[in-house]
């Protein structure tokens, strides 16, 4: 007779099913969320065969709109599949979906032409022939968005108009402001404050809208599980804003990341995952991912749409504090290390990281790395050439501070150029183009910002450089800027292939630049704006700075604003161990906006198209 004990666990146990989450680490088996939902939709066999026939013929349609997310627009999609759209094919789809589209844009067109000066109209063309070629345009711009690559080349016509852009100081923070966004739309502003603060802004009248103030911290007393907090305890240092200006993310140093509703300014979540103080923040574009940073060396990404609202997955990497973060349209971000002095391209779908090392040149990690470190390089390295394209530097400039004797210690800023090509900053006063089809840095331009003297009483007048405190650049143009305390905002243009880049203009801006951002909002958004007064820059103008009145040329330009917002403080963002007094160097706590009016030429985006 068999042993009951062996009887019973040969016995097949029915485990019980557990239901997954509908929402997973989007770099799961090297998918991302677009197939994982395509393959959702595509379940029955009739799809599957009208896919293979549909996808001989309709490939470069195919293309063009899937790379546009035309799925977050769609209606059908956000309320459920209806059983009129079951049956249609993915040829039918998309072309539902583009026609969704041109409706969009035709009703952006329209609220522009309404909000414009001119009412929309040009004199001696058809009104529908202008709307057509305006909606032409905009779907051209869409598309080289998507392929990722700079195509606004707006540098020199922003770099005419610098000059007597208007500008406007907003004042509501009691201590340095640390991080300023503003909308994409050009409506609003959010400002964050060393005092616990966040503070939305009317850009259209400069009034101050709601004002968020710091929580009191719960007793370590109190006994039993306390209620959650809704907002932050101490300094924040980060601000980041959807591009649909929905949601709002803010982090500090209590560790914690909070969200809100943009428009009532009501909390909606904390999120508590971070060990350390969280520094950065940034949205990718046309999403609800957020990236955020620490200073527990890692990055986490969220998903913030509103039938998830969570964490989705940690990226490590960095061997110290991380104290910048920046993404765009692609699922990829790049991140600065401070003190390990390195910038981290991560791909998150690929699951892995690029690292480009700052500091100065050291043959030995070269040769540990594999680069090749020829005669060539090495005169570049030591700032030999009278103007080497390798270096910013040239031998006039490093007579009396040698490059060699400037030592990066820490990588602070970073900001993406396009999906290829970002810009950095450290303590070392160097910024520094990079590349991701370059391990060493395309271009490097020392003392950027120019030295700081301090007089000590045993050693004299100490010449040391300005680190960058802040960058950020135009999204997909050849215009960045950056700011250090040196009392100016320093614009420069890339070059031709994104080789080099050059000194363009400068803004005054007294104190330490703590944050920036650089967007061009819609045509038109600002023109009712109280601080924006009617200039000549407002209206078409030729070089010599003489109103045009040819209609060909109102025709092929488009008036539009590059928008600088800048968080200005007494204090750097993340320490105290300097200050700027007020008084006569005019340093002052708040945010500075300077709206700079350009031309944009729409042949030049018929050009990079066709390229």
């Amino acid at each position: 007779m068999p042993d009951p004990l062996f009887a019973k666990a040969s016995k097949k146990r029915k485990r019980e099913t557990v239901s997954q989450p509908t929402v997973r680490n989007p770099s799961a088996k090297g998918r991302s969320r677009k197939f994982q939902a395509s393959r959702s939709e595509g379940a029955s066999s009739s799809k599957k065969k009208a896919r293979l026939d549909d996808a001989q013929g309709d490939d470069d349609t195919a293309h063009v709109f899937d790379d546009v997310d035309l799925e977050v627009q769609d209606p059908v999609a956000q309320e459920g599949s209806g059983d009129e759209f079951d049956d249609e094919t993915p040829a039918q789809k998309r072309l539902r979906l583009a026609k969704l589209y041109l409706s969009n844009v035709k009703k952006g067109v329209s609220k522009e032409g309404e909000a414009g000066g001119d009412g929309g109209e040009v004199i001696g063309w058809d009104a529908e022939e202008v709307d057509r070629e305006i909606i032409g345009s905009r779907l051209q711009k869409d598309v080289l968005e998507h392929s990722g690559r700079i195509h606004a080349f707006v540098a020199d016509a922003v770099a005419k108009c610098v000059t007597g852009a208007p500008s406007i100081r907003l004042r509501g923070h009691k201590s340095p402001v640390t991080c300023a966004v503003m909308s994409e739309d050009g409506r609003f502003l959010f400002s964050a404050g060393k005092e616990g603060t966040i503070v939305k802004w009317d850009l259209l009248t400069g009034r101050r809208l709601a004002t968020i103030l710091k929580k009191k911290r719960p007793s370590e007393k109190a006994k039993g599980k306390q209620p959650a907090v809704e907002g932050h305890t101490d300094e924040i240092l980060a601000l980041a804003l959807s591009s649909d200006g929905q949601c709002l993310a803010s982090g500090g140093k209590d560790k914690k990341i909070a969200i809100w509703d943009a428009e009532n300014m009501k909390w909606v979540k904390n999120f508590t995952g971070h060990k350390d103080i969280v520094s950065s923040l940034s949205f990718r574009k046309a999403s609800r991912q957020l990236f955020s940073a620490s200073y527990d060396r890692t990055m986490k990404l969220y998903d913030l749409s509103p039938q998830v609202m969570g964490y989705v997955e940690t990226l490590f990497g960095h061997q110290d504090v991380i104290t910048s973060i920046d993404s765009l349209r692609a699922e990829t971000a790049v991140s600065t290390g401070s003190r390990d002095r390195t910038v981290r391209f991560w791909r998150v779908v690929d699951e892995n990281q690029l690292v480009f090392r700052g500091g100065g040149p050291s043959p030995l990690r070269d040769v540990i790395e594999g680069v090749a470190l020829d005669d060539a390089e090495a005169d570049a390295a030591r700032g030999d050439e009278e103007d080497n394209p390798g270096t910013g530097i040239k031998k006039s400039e490093s007579k009396a501070v040698p490059p060699m004797d400037i030592h990066e210690g820490s990588m602070e800023c970073v900001a993406m150029i396009d999906d290829t090509t970002f810009v950095s900053g450290g303590d070392s006063g160097v910024i520094r183009l990079w590349s991701t089809h370059k391990k060493k840095a395309v271009y490097s331009h020392g003392l950027a910002h120019g030295r700081d003297e301090t007089h000590s009483e045993t050693e004299g007048t100490i010449r040391t450089p300005r680190w960058i405190t802040a960058i950020a650049a135009l999204r997909y143009s050849n215009v960045f800027a950056s700011g250090s305390w040196d009392g100016f905002i320093r614009l420069w243009k890339v070059g031709e292939r994104s080789r080099s880049f050059a000194p363009l203009a400068k803004v005054k801006a007294p104190g330490f630049v703590n944050s920036l951002q650089i967007i061009s909002p819609p045509p038109g958004s600002l023109d009712t704006a109280s601080w924006i007064s009617s200039t000549l820059h407002e209206t078409s103008l030729e070089p010599d700075g003489v109103v045009s009145s040819d209609p060909l040329r109102r025709r092929n330009v488009r008036r539009q604003r590059c928008v600088m917002v800048a968080g200005l403080g007494q204090e750097p963002r993340l320490g105290r161990w300097m200050r700027i007094a007020g008084g006569d160097t005019g340093s002052r706590n708040g945010v500075l906006v300077v709206a700079i009016p350009y031309e944009e030429d729409l042949s030049s985006l018929e050009m990079s198209n066709r390229t």
